[in-house]
């Protein structure tokens, strides 16, 4: 009865063992990703860029499923769904955020494939980009000053990367992050998997009725406007960079065994295709995302290792935008929900990466 009373026996089904489903994650990494986090808010996913392996997978905060083996109390159920954190949500694979400034590969990609610039090509950097009567700020007050590809992508210029998206245009932006494997599910083995955002002229005329704004390109040339990543998508895009252009399906079971061992299902890795991107791109790149780590001003210096070559790309994600001074501060304090995320995407080693 509801008080868990045997009132009588109506048979027995003696149990039967079940299958065994084998998964590609890798404890002691899953172990370490979770306790890394400290109890703090967030996401993060470690792929196997060689064949789309997923070996660790958090999202945080989360909850004991146990609560639901025998029906859970209202109390605790109203508990999950207020909590403004979302403990209930997969982040990893159906948190849609901002990619910032890691977007500035896609941007990078796109601008030497469309001959939009050179390896070589320089602008100057003064703080500040300016667009009809409205100032675009670059992250670094005073500027960067004259700087090429390699040092933009380094040290993040913004400037840099909204000249650059303004002589791409917001489509071509769009073509090259499609072809990365964003704005559409990634096919990971989960459900709930959201798609993103990779905006175009076309999808704000339909959704909005309005047209495109030049503004709106600027904005995206740096990850912020419209975007929408998950952090699983940013983990297949710069995985495949990482390999050499090899766009892998990312996935999380490897077999499912029989109860006496023998093997039931194998599940091979699918291969999506090929970035559409010459060697020499994919090296320039390469290369520039190793500065990022490793060259004195870049943006992810912090996370250098010793001899261990660790490339990556930091962001930043931009929760809600508010007014600024005439020097670029915010003149209005936040809540901590509405403060920026950070991000940062990197694989290592340079020269043939695992992780």
């Amino acid at each position: 009865n509801a008080f868990g009373k045997v009132i009588k026996n109506l048979g027995r089904i003696d149990p039967v063992s079940g299958s065994t489903v084998v998964l590609t994650i890798d404890a002691r990494l899953q172990r370490a990703a979770w306790e890394a986090f400290d109890g703090r808010a967030g996401a993060a996913v470690a792929m196997d860029p060689r064949d789309g392996s997923i070996l660790a997978m958090v999202s945080l905060p989360s909850f004991d499923p146990n609560l639901f083996n025998s029906g859970i109390a209202r109390e605790a159920w109203d508990k999950l769904q207020k909590d403004p954190l979302k403990p209930m949500s997969n982040k990893a694979i159906a948190g849609q955020y901002p990619p910032g400034s890691t977007y500035k590969l896609i941007v990078a990609a796109a601008a030497l494939e469309e001959g939009v610039i050179t390896p070589q090509t320089r602008i100057t950097c003064n703080g500040s980009f300016e667009l009809g009567n409205r100032t675009y700020r670059c992250w670094r007050k005073h500027g960067h000053g004259p700087v090429n590809l390699h040092r933009a992508l380094v040290e993040s210029c913004d400037v840099y990367f909204y000249t650059v998206g303004k002589m791409l245009g917001v489509d071509r932006i769009a073509r090259y992050a499609k072809m990365f494997g964003l704005g559409e599910a990634t096919g990971i083995e989960l459900a709930h998997e959201r798609k993103g955002l990779v905006p175009t002229r076309d999808w704000k005329l339909a959704r909005m009725k309005e047209p495109w704004q030049l503004g709106e390109t600027i904005s995206i040339s740096i990850g912020q406007g419209f975007n929408l990543v998950t952090p699983l998508q940013l983990a297949q895009a710069y995985s495949a960079l990482a390999n050499g252009g090899s766009l892998w399906r990312p996935h999380l079971v490897q077999r499912i065994e029989l109860p006496e061992g023998a093997l039931a299902k194998e599940y091979l890795p699918e291969k999506k295709g090929e970035l559409p991107l010459s060697g020499q791109t994919i090296a320039l790149l390469n290369r520039a995302l190793w500065g990022v780590v490793n060259e004195p001003g870049g943006t992810g210096y912090a996370a250098r290792m010793p001899q261990q070559d660790v490339c990556g790309k930091t962001g930043t994600s931009q929760v809600i935008g508010l007014p600024q001074d005439e020097k670029g501060r915010r003149l209005k304090k936040i809540t901590a929900f509405h403060k920026d995320h950070a991000l940062f995407v990197c694989y290592a080693p340079m020269k043939s990466p695992e992780i």
